[in-house]
């Protein structure tokens, strides 16, 4: 076929938040051939970096699945129909509700970097269970630190800060690598801007010479483990210096009193000394980032996974609420969202309940995966007994690989929803062949933008792979299998099939209304009725989106002004559903809103509209750094080294890649390590090391690297899958990470701060 055959399908890329606009040009097979930025994406504008060019490895391989599959006595698997299943699966799911409560049941996953509107149907499983409270995610692994912080400074924990990094002048990255993690959009094209600005100053926290490093002008090659030292450094200079934007804390912020008092307590040259930084730059920082005209802060897993998670999580935003950089271009903001992830759980209203083992709150409604193991083999009445795993593998992914294999082999049903044979399905009764990101209608909620904001439903480039189904699809078949839905709705399906198209979906959503008013118990799975009804009809089969109408309408009512500045009209009957109409047929996405600056403050949830400093748990973990120990008790003689488990590399994605051939380079993802280090242990690169913790040991290929600090090492995520039944291809670094080495509230692990040892194999 030559090139003027190819077919291009405007997508989007799935292998970070970002989810860049591609378009993939494929051959009558529907192979991947080409895939090049998409220009006429509204945010991404053309722009891609070298992963998405590969996502051939990810679309076609040797382990996807095309058939459901039983777990048989031996454990080996045999092929069974989606019907036998589905009706095994809900008749042991509505065995286990009956004998043990909604409590028995979880679900875990339930979205990728790319992959979120299949959440809103896995949900539904929890209801159909009678209400289990169950959720964990790879978000509680990372982020619920932040979306506590969120909550309590801002009132609601959907909240979210963003940054303007493209028009800030002063910009502070901690704990991030954006050249190979992105984060911020049209990365690289970001840092070379702001390298080549003369204007603009870019710092960068990070204990290597990462690649972002290369770009900053100032690196601060920190001691692993002081971040929170560093950052009440700086706001105890800004402070005491008076530095502070006084006007805008009288304006926005309440309980600024209380931690006034403790950073003027601070001695910020001890704090300094900590981290084992220049005293003299620090300074000039923290002063340079009060005085900027806009200056934005922008962090990721390298604070959020290290020691004092939680506490960072306040001070990074208190650098630039302090300084007023808040609420204006190139500064940080809050923003609004189509499609919400996250729910809010407060743990101070009396409604929260906690789990078995741990006492475990939930927080922005998930839970953390570190207690997971524990809480299955909890040996009450009330533990966990069955797993609804979706787009998700724990076993290999989530800390403590050992003690997962260990609790999963206790459960009573374990059901895997994912387009490979994973490590976790290998371990499941079920496992049920998902449609790939590409053979679906999907979307992410990870639209993070503001003042414009955009949401991209993606079309299906080809059909689904053999017999394997989207999530909805296999969802909604489960609950009519459990009796909870029926199988056809006539009156609904016959409004949405002979609606005229003037009316704007309104006969469709008044019979919808109607109907959940008069059976309330059906509420909860709208998303389903949704698209066994509405969905039928909608352009391009796009079933999966039908839920996103009454999302498209509450969100019109709340930012009409910013919809309509966003290209959108209508009236209050109608704004909403031209919203939802452009969204089904944008195929390269669609703004949705379109903010003022000060429209911000309307996002702000907290009954008075101000920012709420005083966070007295806080405070106290603030006040107590002064007394701690700058050498943690876990590096000793024995682990003498900080492994940094999950640093990101050029090819590193997650686990969405499992077929190596992929990897140009680093194709066993070594353990990266200074000169001086390997050269006391008599190591070289290529050699092979014993890499140890409190947790496990595994075997790692040694590469020599004058980036990485003294006395630290470092190890890729992304490696140890097991390829056609290979044995695992580079490291397993959740065999080195533990569930207690974690933070003590939020049980986020502490993955960038694992004390380790390194035993020479020889070459």
């Amino acid at each position: 076929m030559t090139t003027q055959e190819l077919i291009d399908h405007d997508s989007a890329c799935i292998l970070c938040s970002r989810n860049c606009g591609i378009t993939i040009s494929t051959d009558g097979e529907g192979r991947f051939k080409k895939i090049k930025g998409d220009p006429k994406h509204p945010m991404t504008t053309g722009y891609i970096c070298q992963k998405a060019a590969r996502l051939e490895h990810y679309q076609h391989h040797d382990d996807r699945l095309t058939k459901p599959l039983k777990r048989k006595d031996d454990g080996s698997f045999e092929e069974v129909s989606w019907d036998q299943a589905l009706t095994e699966i809900a008749d042991k799911m509505l065995s286990l509700k009956e004998q043990h409560g909604p409590d028995c049941f979880a679900v875990v996953g339930g979205g990728g970097q790319g992959n979120h509107l299949g959440g809103a149907y896995a949900q539904q499983l929890r209801h159909a269970m009678g209400g289990s409270r169950y959720m964990y995610s790879a978000l509680a692994q990372e982020k619920t630190m932040d979306f506590w912080m969120n909550g309590r400074l801002f009132g609601d924990q959907r909240v979210h800060c963003t940054e303007d990094i493209e028009h800030s002048d002063y910009v502070l990255f901690i704990g991030c690598n954006p050249f190979q993690s992105h984060g911020i959009p049209n990365a690289r094209e970001v840092l070379r801007e702001l390298k080549n600005d003369p204007q603009r100053t870019m710092v960068l926290v990070d204990p290597r010479v990462s690649e972002s490093a290369k770009y900053a002008d100032y690196h601060l090659a920190i001691k692993p483990g002081t971040d929170a030292y560093l950052l009440s450094a700086m706001l105890g200079i800004i402070v005491q210096e008076e530095l502070h934007d006084k006007p805008f804390i009288a304006a926005h912020c309440t309980g600024f009193e209380a931690l006034e008092k403790s950073l003027r307590a601070i001695d910020v040259d001890r704090y300094i000394a900590r981290t084992e930084l220049d005293q003299d730059t620090i300074y000039t920082i923290a002063r340079d980032f009060a005085k900027a005209k806009a200056g934005c802060v922008r962090i990721d897993l390298g604070l959020q996974h290290s020691l004092h998670s939680t506490v960072t999580a306040y001070l990074e935003k208190m650098l630039y609420i302090l300084t007023g950089n808040f609420g204006k271009k190139g500064a940080n903001n809050v923003h609004a969202s189509l499609l919400p992830i996250l729910g809010n759980s407060d743990e101070r209203s009396k409604k929260i309940k906690l789990t078995a083992h741990h006492k475990m709150l939930p927080i922005a409604g998930l839970y953390p995966p570190n207690i997971l193991p524990d809480e299955i083999e909890h040996e009450g009445e009330d533990r966990l007994r069955a797993l609804w795993i979706e787009s998700a593998n724990p076993i290999q992914t989530f800390s403590d690989t050992q003690a997962y294999e260990r609790a999963f082999s206790k459960l009573e049903l374990c059901v895997v929803v994912d387009v490979a044979m994973t490590e976790t399905a290998r371990h499941a009764h079920y496992v049920l062949p998902a449609a790939s990101q590409f053979e679906k209608w999907e979307a992410t909620g990870f639209n993070l933008e503001f003042p414009s904001n955009f949401f991209h439903l993606r079309k299906p480039v080809h059909k689904p792979l053999g017999d394997s189904l989207p999530e909805p699809e296999i969802a909604t078949r489960l609950l009519e299998k459990m009796g909870v839905l029926p199988k056809s709705y006539p009156l609904l399906e016959g409004i949405a099939k002979y609606q005229p198209a003037f009316a704007k979906h309104q006969p469709y959503v008044t019979a919808l209304i109607a109907k959940l008013t008069r059976n309330k118990k059906l509420a909860a799975y709208a998303p389903s009725i949704m698209y066994r009804t509405l969905g039928k009809y909608l352009p391009g089969e796009a079933a999966t989106g039908a839920f996103l109408l009454p999302l498209s309408i509450k969100f019109a009512g709340e930012h009409k002004e910013a919809v309509k500045r966003a290209g959108h009209h209508g009236n209050k009957l109608t704004l909403g559903a031209n919203l939802f109409n452009a969204i089904i047929n944008g195929n390269s996405g669609v703004r949705v809103s379109t903010h003022n600056w000060e429209d911000m403050w309307q996002l702000i949830k907290t009954k008075d509209g101000k920012i709420h400093l005083e966070i007295t748990e806080v405070l106290e973990e603030l006040d107590a750094l002064a007394d701690q120990t700058p050498h943690p008790a876990e590096v000793c003689e024995d682990f003498p080294f900080v492994l940094m488990a999950g640093e990101r590399r050029s090819y590193n994605a997650n686990q969405i890649f499992r077929d190596p051939s992929w990897r140009k380079v680093d194709k066993n993802g070594a353990l990266r390590i200074h000169p001086s280090d390997a050269e006391h242990l008599d190591l070289r690169t290529g050699d092979h090391a014993i890499c140890r913790t409190k947790a496990g040991e595994i075997t790692v290929e040694i590469e020599v690297n004058e980036g990485i600090r003294e006395g630290m090492i470092t190890l890729p995520h992304g490696y140890g899958m097991r390829y056609k039944d290979s044995d695992p291809i580079g490291p397993q670094i959740n065999r080195l990470t533990s569930s207690d080495h974690c933070d003590p509230f939020t049980k986020t692990p502490y993955h960038k701060y694992v004390p380790a040892q390194l035993v020479a194999l020889g070459a």
